[in-house]
């Protein structure tokens, strides 16, 4: 995938916060994976304002699930918050088991359209 994201990983105390910065190019594209690999709930995922109408986001372990499961599939400018856990009849835990992480942007409009996305994992 094309675009810009840079990635900022800290480790504070028992939670790991992830932040990337995106920005889409040509098709509204935008993907990177972390550096290090995570283990832990993910207890929050926040899209914080984004320049553009509308984009899906995806944040993939290393086994190619979407950790939102399927919660930022219609995403519109302005921020979204995930919380622990997926909707509908089965809910379950968001977890990474010793992954890294991907963000995947599509559909973000056009070229230079940006974003952020924080991850909170324990």
């Amino acid at each position: 995938m094309a675009g810009t994201v840079t990635k900022t990983e800290q480790v504070l105390s028992m939670v790991k916060k992830v932040t990337f910065d995106w920005t889409a190019t040509t098709g509204g594209l935008a993907s990177d994976t972390t550096a290090k690999y995570y283990d832990g709930e993910v207890l929050r995922v926040v899209c914080m304002e984004t320049s553009c109408t509308g984009y899906a986001l995806e944040l993939n372990d290393n086994d190619g699930v979407d950790l939102l499961g399927g919660q930022g599939a219609t995403l519109t400018s302005g921020g979204s918050d995930f919380g622990t856990s997926t909707g509908g009849s089965l809910s379950y835990p968001l977890s990474a088991v010793s992954s890294k992480l991907t963000l995947a942007v599509t559909g973000a409009g056009t070229t230079g359209e940006t974003g952020q996305t924080i991850v909170y994992v324990r």
